[in-house]
């Protein structure tokens, strides 16, 4: 009935009919027709597009110094890339960080993969956690491969609702720190390395030792830095590097941003949704 709506109307439901087809069955439920044109759409709205900050309840990325998209995508088996615009890009990237694991593998279908942005590339998307379960692993090896071609290699996971911080820094091929503060009772148990100048830094400005020892910390300095943690994601990342949440439109780009499948995506597909242009 809705795909009848698009071909021949009535006019005034052409457009909502869309957007439920694509809510329900996703870019498979679209005429050829209409496939063509939304990236018809696409292309001319890359025309003008510009950077934009990274939005959303729960933000993962990994960000790398250099402007080499296609290496990027080769080194982390990311296949099928298909220009988007900002907005796109982050609309699909809020979409799925959203759902988690255990409602299936489409919340590690895609990524964004920036086009170059003040030197560096970021590869955003749910995929991209450092601290899940299922995907820590991978992203600590991730960070490594990268780094060794490429020098450095960092990802992070902010919640942007007051639900944690954590990053991987790797350097020439070997990851130099790992930390999480999130809640969990397990953060723990993901640290890797020493406190980065950036961490004994913000320590000594909270009036606390730089080097620390939670054995031996009190209750009160223990929450005082978990809870400045918590929201030091993006402030560490702009600090050692770029944040996607501080680009913006007079940020310096080269290039195209893509989506692109994962594993998981190239096996399973990607969940249905509608998403702005």
């Amino acid at each position: 009935m809705l795909q009848e709506i698009r071909r021949a109307g009535p006019g005034r439901l052409r457009a909502a009919a869309l957007t439920v087809l694509a809510e329900i069955a996703g870019e498979d439920g679209l005429s050829a027709r209409d496939q063509a044109a939304v990236e018809r759409l696409i292309r001319i709205k890359l025309l003008g597009d510009r950077p934009a900050p990274l939005s959303g309840c729960w933000l993962h990325w990994i960000a790398v110094p250099t402007g080499d998209q296609r290496g990027i995508l080769d080194l982390l088996g990311l296949t099928q890339p298909r220009p988007v615009t900002f907005a796109l890009a982050n609309d699909v990237v809020d979409a799925d960080s959203h759902d988690g694991p255990a409602d299936g593998p489409g919340c590690f279908a895609r990524v964004f993969v920036s086009p170059e942005l003040d030197g560096w590339t970021f590869v955003t998307g749910r995929w991209c956690d450092p601290i899940d379960n299922e995907r820590a692993d991978d992203i600590l090896r991730a960070c490594e491969r990268l780094s060794a071609r490429y020098g450095r290699a960092q990802a992070y996971y902010y919640g942007a609702q007051g639900d944690g911080s954590a990053w991987v820094v790797a350097e020439n091929g070997a990851v130099v720190r790992r930390y999480s503060e999130t809640g969990d009772g397990d953060d723990h148990l993901l640290t890797i390395g020493s406190p980065l100048p950036y961490e004994r830094d913000r320590r000594v400005e909270l009036g606390l030792a730089p080097d620390w020892n939670a054995a031996h910390a009190s209750e009160d300095e223990e929450d005082e830095w978990k809870w400045a943690v918590f929201d030091m994601a993006p402030a560490l990342a702009q600090a050692i590097g770029l944040s996607p949440l501080t680009i913006g439109s007079d940020t310096p780009m080269h290039g195209t941003g893509v989506l692109a499948l994962t594993e998981y995506g190239t096996a399973n597909g990607v969940p249905p949704g509608a998403y702005s242009v």
